[in-house]
This record gives structure tokens, sequence and C-alpha cells, in this order.
């Protein structure tokens, strides 16, 4: 005999039962059945279909971006904020930032729905308080200035919604990633940026597709942040924070790379400058003193290729500037 249900279960069945990501995928009905390598083969023909997906929401990323980019030249911050893998997979994306890119912990931030401990465990509940989403804004000083980005496969999630509301009603920049169109979270954003990646391998599964979807987009977010940041020259990491021995020969590397100098050039420059690489890149480029160079870089707000042009002795004469927001 069936269980009974209450009148929010009934709902919340019904809820799932319209969201893209809970449907059931016609191509992997037989998954059970099949050898191990047909099972991964069935799976990698999945994960073939995400990175098209979330090519059509580029316009929508670049919106986030240019959104983030304010944000942080303004002072504020670029902040994540979901329940269970989204969650994870922010504080994943905020976390890669400061290594790679010198950038302060408190500069892009993760947050997870029920705390530190739901990044191991899971915490009963915690998706559904839509007023601990605002609460958590409110603990890490919210301010207009920053840029929120709610995160949620199946796009319903009360504690994602509860973020968002307030953020936009505090004046910040607001996005919203999902997986399914007419997500709830996508209501009170103002940027929607839906990949429709389709029914999972394993239906509800969404640490699959709709996981990876979301993990493409958050690297885009942030790499394209840091780049119009003046993180990068080039594609080159030259703002790396060269903390261990691998990013220390990392570092030699890039100046090597930025510069076609030889290592003991690179060693010497990054010596000198307190193995900071990009100070290193105009050194070599401008035949400056490391204090020349980090004086250089400060008049240019930061932007490498900028400080490098505006040297007489660079033979970089002809390659756009960093466009600015």
């Amino acid at each position: 005999m069936p269980l009974p249900q209450s009148s929010s279960s009934h709902s919340l069945i019904y809820d799932l039962a319209r969201i893209v990501s809970e449907g059931r995928n016609p191509d992997t009905l037989d998954i059970d059945t099949l050898s191990t390598v047909d099972v991964l083969s069935r799976i990698n023909a999945e994960d073939a279909k995400v990175a098209t997906s979330v090519a059509t929401q580029i316009p929508a990323i670049a919106q986030t971006v240019d959104a983030a980019t304010r944000s942080i030249k303004a002072g504020g911050r670029l902040i994540y904020i979901g329940a269970g893998t989204s969650g994870r997979l922010g504080i994943l994306d905020a976390v890669e930032c400061r290594p790679t890119f010198s950038v302060p912990d408190s500069l892009v931030v993760g947050i997870i729905a029920g705390g530190d401990d739901a990044i191991v465990h899971a915490v009963e509940g915690a998706e559904d308080n839509k007023a601990a989403g605002k609460d958590d804004l409110v603990a890490i000083s919210l301010t207009p200035e920053d840029t929120v980005v709610g995160i949620s496969a199946s796009g319903r999630t009360p504690y994602v919604s509860g973020a968002l509301t307030y953020a936009s009603e505090l004046g910040c920049t607001t996005a919203a990633i999902a997986c399914s169109p007419d997500a709830a979270i996508f209501e009170p954003a103002a940027i929607a940026i839906c990949p429709v990646v389709g029914p999972e391998v394993l239906t509800g599964s969404t640490r699959m597709k709709s996981g990876t979807a979301q993990k493409m987009i958050l690297n885009m977010i942030s790499t394209a942040t840091m780049v119009k940041l003046g993180k990068t020259y080039e594609n080159l990491m030259v703002d790396v924070n060269a903390t261990n021995e691998k990013l220390k020969a990392r570092a030699c590397r890039i100046v090597m790379q930025a510069t076609e100098c030889d290592e003991a050039t690179a060693v010497q420059a990054l010596d000198a400058c307190g193995n900071k690489a990009k100070v290193a890149i105009l050194m070599v480029l401008t035949n400056t003193t490391a204090e020349q160079a980090a004086q250089g870089l400060s008049d240019h707000n930061g932007y490498l290729r900028n400080a490098v042009k505006a040297n007489p002795s660079s033979e970089l004469t002809s390659q756009p500037d960093n466009k600015t927001i």
C-alpha cells in the first residue's frame, strides 16, 4: 500500500516532473544491461552535448562577466551561491582564483547552503530554507557593488531564490544558472543563463551533465573576468601566485614565453622583483628595473600590455589595448 503524500510532497513531485533534468533519458534506458565499455560510451556521448548547450548561453555569460568586472573595479566582489553540487562547484571555482590570479580570497566568494559542513556532507533541508539564502549574504556584508550568481541545476532551489531576491532588492547585479527553462531562480535574477543539457544518464543525477555545464560556465565567468581585469598577458597567467616550487617554475616559464628570454634572464628578473611574473616580464621587455616596472604597472592599473606599449623601448607597438568596462 503506498504511503500517503502530503500536499507539499505532491506539489514537489509535480514540479520535478516538469524539470528537464529530471526526465528519463531514452538513450540510456538499457544502461544496466550494457558492458562496461558501452556504459562509458553512453555517458561520453551524453557529455558531448554539454559544450553545445553552453555555447548557446554565451551572450548571457558575457553580461555576467561584464557585471562582475564592473563590480570588482568598483570595490565589490563576485559571489557564487548554491546548494549541494551547485554550491560545491561555486566554491571550487572561487578558491582557484587566488593561486591562479593572485587575488584575495575575499574577491571571488563561494557560499553553500548549510555552511562549510555541507562541502563534504549533505545537510538535510538546507536547500529548502529560503530565508537562509538571504541570511548567508547578510553574513558576508553584501553590498550593491557586488555581483551575485545563483546556481541550481533544477532551478527550483528555495535557498538560491531567497539569496537572489535579497541581492536584487539590495541593488546588486544578479545572474542565475539553471539547466531547465522557466526555472524559479530566473525570476529574481537580472541575467538568466540556461544551458539545456537534457535528461541525465541516470535520471535526476544532476552532478553529471548539469554539473559539467555549471562547471564550464563558472570557469568562463571567472576566467573571462580576470582577463578583463588585466590578470593575463596574451594567454599567459602573468599574475600567478608562485607559492610553491611548481608554481615558481611555471612563473619562470611564463616570463620566458612572454619575452622569449633565456632561463637565466627570467630567473634574474624574478629574483629582483620577488617572483612577480608580471613585473619580471615588463622588466625584460622594457629593460627597466624592478622598481620602474612596478611603477609602470601601477600607472596602467595593472594592465601589462598597456604598460609595455607605453614604454618607448618596447617593441610592442601594434597590438590592441585591453578594453575596460
